[in-house]
């Protein structure tokens, strides 16, 4: 007998002695293996059999949810909140001073600037204006943002842990600086299920600005499904003439060939599982059939030419060419009204160590007018206040000059002590300001928010009790906030 087939029927073999040994001892071993959240109850094939369903729909939520979904307007490489939220005059009156001491406190710096000799401060070079009679202060880079002012939350006091792009993101998304572990979507992916059987639960749309072109890259594992089930990764929606990958019929093949063939390989793979008892063949089958629909509903999904006109000149002219951020945003509005759970979008440029004057002007250019319109649009539509908003990045910038000071330029490094985002809708308070900085906006001197206080109000919102919602796996329950997180209530209604 040829040694490849003596080895495949060596392994088969095996693998059947060890899933039928799972009937008996080995069951209650792989049940404690494999057993999720909330007590740990049902195998996970249960839970697979119905991938429209999460283990905490049908009446399971921890409390009533104020939101349905989120749209997460992810802002890759570190806006500065010197240039768009957070005004310090001081830092312009000391212009070229020294960073004192006292304020820095020793914290530690990136490899960029820890040789430098000199931290000299620098104010922003844009004006600032109160908006709105809520009163918050916004840079004239944001002249659309500053229309919905009074729609908005705007957290100046975030902090992170990390000061490294790639373990920054990955904090914010997963709640570990260590990559592995399943990101927001995914999370909600398996908490809460789907409201759309024709499209997926989550999705991911990228788009790359003019700040900085080709600053640091994005990675796959950002909106993957880490140890739970592959069925609840995140799909990416690319702007080409596929818009999924591999999501077309070959050539030749009708629809009712492509129905055939599924409905075969299904039943081949059924079988496999009541042989093997792998979960993952159960996602497998359930992801055969999402593709399936997916062929009639992504092309509908995508095709925006039936907006009206003045949708697109809310949204703004590149709301019209297929990949820019604002032809995002409106696909984000258009996959939330048709019930995906979880859209994330990724804009790339905004890592301004140098020339971040001429930058940030043209990234904020990017995302201004699309980010409000995406307010506005989900307001007329009645769709707000069950739609969580959050625009932000992976933490802020240095209050003092990267490399040379100049009158007209500078560049500032990453700084995750103190940054600002913004959240709207979805039970969120609008037209508030919360958290403060020092006068240096160095540091956080009232209601700091750590990125764990950030998911587990995130979560709070969708009805989730962040401290109840975990994952048994490899022997421990694990959750999105880790160990630590709490719900910021002072900004929910």
């Amino acid at each position: 007998m040829h040694k490849e087939i003596k080895d495949r029927q060596y392994n088969m073999n095996r693998r059947a002695f060890l899933s039928k040994s799972a009937l008996g001892i080995g069951g209650a071993a792989l049940t404690s293996l494999l057993g999720c959240g909330l007590g740990g109850g049902g195998m996970p094939e249960e839970q697979i059999a119905n991938s429209l369903n999460g283990i905490l729909s049908e009446g399971k939520l921890h409390f009533a949810p104020k939101a349905k979904r989120v749209i997460y307007l992810f802002q890759s490489g570190g806006p500065s909140q010197f240039e768009l939220f957070d005004h310090k005059p001081l830092l312009n009156k000391l212009r070229g001073e020294d960073l004192p001491e006292s304020i820095r406190r020793g914290q530690r710096l990136t490899g960029m600037t820890s040789g430098q000799d000199a931290f000299p401060l620098v104010g922003s070079q844009f004006a600032f204006k109160k908006h709105g009679q809520s009163g918050s202060e916004l840079s004239e880079l944001l002249p659309y943002t500053s229309k919905v002012a009074d729609d908005i939350c705007i957290i100046k006091s975030m902090h992170t842990d990390a000061i490294n792009h790639d373990p920054a993101i990955t904090f914010f998304q997963t709640g570990s600086q260590q990559p592995g572990r399943p990101c927001i979507g995914s999370w909600l992916s398996y908490g809460l299920g789907s409201m759309n059987e024709n499209l997926p639960t989550f999705t991911v749309l990228l788009s790359r600005g003019t700040g900085r072109k080709f600053g640091q890259p994005l990675y796959s594992r950002l909106w993957g499904n880490g140890f739970l089930h592959s069925l609840h990764q995140g799909v990416q929606f690319r702007s080409a003439k596929d818009p999924v990958l591999f999501l077309q019929d070959p050539k030749g093949m009708n629809r009712q060939s492509r129905r055939k063939m599924i409905d075969l390989v299904a039943d081949l793979n059924q079988k496999h599982m009541e042989e093997f008892g792998d979960p993952e063949i159960s996602s497998r089958i359930s992801q055969y059939e999402m593709a399936y629909r997916m062929q009639s509903s992504v092309p509908e999904i995508m095709d925006t030419s039936g907006e009206p006109d003045h949708i697109y000149r809310m949204y703004g002219a590149e709301s019209m060419q297929p990949g820019t951020f604002s032809a995002n945003a409106l696909l984000a509005r258009r996959l939330a009204e048709k019930g995906v759970r979880f859209i994330q979008l990724y804009h790339m440029g905004w890592d301004q160590h140098d020339n971040l004057p001429g930058a940030i002007a043209n990234q904020a250019k990017d995302v201004d007018q699309a980010s409000a319109a995406l307010i506005m649009d989900l307001k007329q539509r009645g769709m707000l206040e069950e739609t969580l908003v959050v625009w932000g990045g992976e933490f802020g910038r240095t209050n003092y000059s990267q490399g040379l000071l100049t009158d007209t330029n500078y560049g500032r490094d990453h700084h995750p002590r103190c940054f600002s985002i913004w959240m709207a809708g979805g039970g969120v308070k609008p037209g508030i300001t919360y958290g403060k900085t020092d006068e240096f906006g160095y540091n956080i001197v009232e209601n700091p928010v750590h990125v764990h206080d950030f998911q587990a109000t995130l979560l709070h919102q969708l009805g989730i009790n962040h401290e109840k919602f975990t994952y048994k796996y490899q022997g421990r329950r694990f959750r999105l906030t880790d160990v630590s997180g709490d719900v910021i209530h002072d900004i929910l209604s």
